[in-house]
């Protein structure tokens, strides 16, 4: 199987364009790649991952397989909605039975399999849950 520097460099080739315009459209590729992987910041989603949990906070950048997230907190659990798709639109309904951790500044979460934007409405909802501490 060839590799894409292998395939890019056939295809410069065969190709009327000067490798540098070959280039240059790459670069722009990656950077329209780039600026979709970056999410609004001042909004709030909720993240499942893959081993790690569930999490509630801002996401400051998105990678191909980690998020950084800002003012983030591990939802330990949860009660007043049914899954984490109706917290994302409604909050919860039960804040009082809910575990939700400290608030971290910052953290970096690997293998993101769920990324949930939350409406205001959600956002406010579970910014009030109460820290859960032992």
């Amino acid at each position: 199987m060839k590799s894409s520097f292998e395939r890019l460099g056939e295809a410069s080739a065969r190709s009327t364009e000067p490798l540098a315009e070959l280039i240059n459209k790459i670069h722009k590729y990656n950077n329209i790649f780039k600026e979709k992987n970056i999410m609004e910041n001042n909004k709030y989603y909720i993240v499942r991952t893959e081993r790690a949990g569930v999490f509630f906070g801002k996401i400051k950048e998105r990678n191909h397989d980690e998020i950084t997230m800002t003012d983030v907190r591990k939802i330990w659990h949860w009660d007043g909605a049914c899954a984490v798709e109706q917290l994302a639109m409604d909050g919860t309904k039960k804040p009082y039975n809910c575990k939700f951790t400290v608030i971290v500044p910052e953290m970096t979460i690997a293998d993101p399999i769920q990324i949930i934007p939350c409406t205001d409405k959600a956002a406010a909802s579970l910014s009030g849950v109460e820290v859960w501490q032992r």
